[in-house]
């Protein structure tokens, strides 16, 4: 069966299906590979379960007529993508970055959905398989695209603009993420880079944050023309300034030449104030007006652990534990210090995916967090544990160490930032505060 054929069967079951756990009745389940499975091995499960088609690449579970025999699962499913980008004559917009993305897209959603239909990546189905399940939920009512791109090695933002196909582009900022992945910090900006040199090949239109000089280093680099710029300058297409952090973001901003317009977010992080910035950028190049802008921005309420503020009984919890590195740490260090709270306590997680840049970053967060306004500061881990005799500091080398700690010592009256990489789950403290 080639592609062409294949469209036509998902345009008959236009619902695509990767865990057998999950089968919608009438979607078309593609067998994905794993480290640890392989999802051939459970077609027969995903039929009986109600998918209309399972597609395979091992001929030995090729037991049933509705099985579809491909060379190879994923590429298939990374060309039916490719294939349904090509019928849909709408504004896809493909952001990528080292920090921020989520938060951005959600942003981005918010503000364009005041005035279009408009279809998201959800949560963060990012990567090569998640790009493209995101292009196959779209269908024909939606009027705008807003795909997230993320990548932890070169060439993988290149493949994800070949599926997705941006019309218009962003990059939130470049920073340290997944060093080890792309071979250091120039390994980063050139990976993240990658999405600039897509929209100048086909003429795309390309949203800026001004203020970073990496950015507009990259840009002055490719001598890229359509530029939308935002930042702190009056003299950009959009430009702002944040009015207040407590802890909330209220900013006011306004377009070029015209008057000043102000919003008040549910967002936490001086560091927001771009991404803010990025969502009015784009919301204004597709002509919404200020009103529909700022309702899109005050109306969004940050979920998954990124800047989410939390109040307990004890304490106030800015839970920002969904990921880490070290760009991501400094922003939030420098903005639990300048917060008006009383007492401020750091918690911080181990940072993964660093590799031989590992321990000098890990020792570069510690002394960012000594050289901070705080009144007590937390490491978790066993990277930061390494560098425990460096400062007066307190260390616990794994979280049920700490977890054991706060239940004998609980944290009270305190304002708490907790912040970590995925993989140290700092979820499991939240109850404790």
């Amino acid at each position: 069966m080639n592609i062409e054929q294949l469209y036509q069967t998902y345009l008959q079951h236009p619902v695509i299906s990767t865990d057998t756990r999950k089968i919608i009745p009438g979607s078309i389940f593609f067998a994905l590979k794993g480290d640890k499975f392989d999802a051939n091995t459970f077609a027969q499960q995903a039929l009986d379960a109600g998918a209309a088609y399972a597609v395979i690449d091992n001929g030995d579970y090729n037991v049933s007529q509705k099985c579809i025999l491909v060379d190879d699962v994923l590429s298939c499913l990374q060309n039916l993508a490719r294939y349904h980008r090509k019928q849909l004559n709408i504004p896809f917009v493909g952001l990528t970055g080292s920090n921020g993305k989520t938060t951005t897209k959600e942003l981005i959603r918010a503000v364009l959905s005041q005035h279009f239909n408009t279809y998201a990546t959800y949560g963060n189905l990012n990567n090569h398989i998640g790009v493209p399940l995101t292009i196959l939920a779209i269908d024909q009512t939606v009027e705008m695209a807003v795909i997230e791109m993320g990548a932890n090695h070169q060439k993988e933002i290149e493949l994800l603009c070949s599926i997705a196909q941006p019309t218009h582009g962003l990059i939130t900022n470049v920073g340290k993420a997944h060093l080890e992945g792309f071979g250091g910090a120039e390994g980063v900006k050139k990976g993240k880079g990658e999405l600039y040199d897509y929209l100048k090949t086909s003429k795309g239109v390309i949203f800026v944050n001004q203020d970073s000089k990496v950015l507009t280093d990259m840009v002055a680099e490719r001598a890229l023309t359509d530029v939308q710029y935002y930042g702190s300058d009056i003299g950009n297409n959009i430009s702002g300034e944040l009015l207040e952090n407590s802890p909330y973001l209220k900013l006011r901003w306004k377009i070029k030449n015209e008057a000043y317009h102000t919003v008040q977010s549910q967002l936490t992080g001086a560091y927001n104030m771009d991404n803010l910035l990025a969502a009015i950028c784009i919301g204004h190049y597709f002509k919404l007006s200020p009103d529909e802008i700022n309702t899109g921005l005050s109306g969004y309420q940050p979920h998954n652990n990124r800047s989410q503020i939390v109040k307990t009984a004890s304490n106030t919890l800015i839970c920002d534990y969904y990921n880490a590195n070290p760009s991501s740490m400094f922003v939030a260090i420098e903005n639990i210090g300048k917060l008006p709270a009383g007492r401020k306590v750091v918690i911080l997680g181990d940072m993964f995916e660093l590799g031989e840049e590992s321990a000098v970053e890990h020792e570069s967060v510690i002394q960012k967090a000594m050289q901070t306004a705080i009144d007590e500061r937390i490491f978790i881990g066993a990277e930061f544990y390494k560098q425990s005799e460096l400062v007066n500091a307190t260390f616990y080398r794994s979280v049920e160490d700490a977890i054991g700690a706060f239940k004998s010592r609980p944290v009270k009256n305190a304002t708490i930032l907790i912040k970590g990489s995925r993989g140290m789950a700092l979820e499991r403290l939240v109850d404790l505060f």
